[in-house]
């Protein structure tokens, strides 16, 4: 199976930076908000396309394709790595999409779309390919900084985090790589000093060295 990875932090804490030194036959990366990189690169971005809802609006359906694109051109990327850059877009653009729809059902299915995502995933059959998720962070009401979303049920009846096994906190443009109390950050035992610089790439390589997967060189 595939190996989704989080990376949570502040806009320009340095999420987007960390992917300055993978080279373009080792990155995919799908934007779902930008078409630009902040840093030089030949690294190709390829957004999500814009869908129109047509006379009925009807958004549920154009959200849904949206996360079947995203999966799509996960399952046929021939790069091991691709970053979803920045992956709460895709709730945050599904909730205004659909601000205007009455009841509470979309929050449910904006809350199913997304953990789905998290588990097509997990359930690739590509055991070297890694998805990098650039998520913002917020702060929750412990004080504790954890992943953005768009309600309750994501929150309390699935914390994100959850899904991962590991998860880094960018912080002033450095990774984190454990809970210190303040953020939700973990890895495996010895796979990362407790905080190093926010690269990407040499995450990758630390990934694929600690668990035998092939090398993204």
């Amino acid at each position: 199976m595939a190996l989704p990875v989080l990376v949570e932090g502040r806009s320009g804490s340095g999420k987007t930076f960390a992917l300055k030194n993978f080279k373009p036959d080792e990155l995919g990366v799908i934007s779902v908000e930008k078409g630009r990189l902040p840093f030089r690169s030949e690294l190709k971005v390829i957004r999500i396309p814009k869908w129109s809802g047509g006379e009925q609006q009807n958004y549920g359906q154009v959200n849904a394709a949206k996360y079947a694109w995203v999966e799509n051109m996960i399952r046929k990327a021939t790069v091991k790595s691709i970053a979803i850059d920045d992956s709460q877009y895709l709730l945050a653009n599904e909730l205004f999409d659909r601000a205007y729809e009455k009841g509470f059902d979309k929050y449910t299915q904006m809350a199913v779309n997304f953990r789905n995502l998290i588990h097509f995933v997990n359930d690739l059959e590509d055991d070297d390919k890694i998805v990098y998720f650039l998520h913002h962070s917020e702060t929750d009401s412990d004080g504790r900084e954890k992943c953005k979303t768009i309600g309750k049920m994501l929150d309390e009846k699935l914390t994100i985090e959850g899904c991962f096994d590991i998860v880094l906190y960018c912080q002033d443009h450095k990774f984190f790589t454990q809970s210190n109390g303040i953020s939700t950050a973990k890895s495996p035992e010895g796979m990362f000093d407790l905080e190093i610089p926010n690269d990407l790439k040499a995450v990758d390589v630390a990934i694929r060295d600690y668990y035998g997967m092939n090398n993204n060189d």
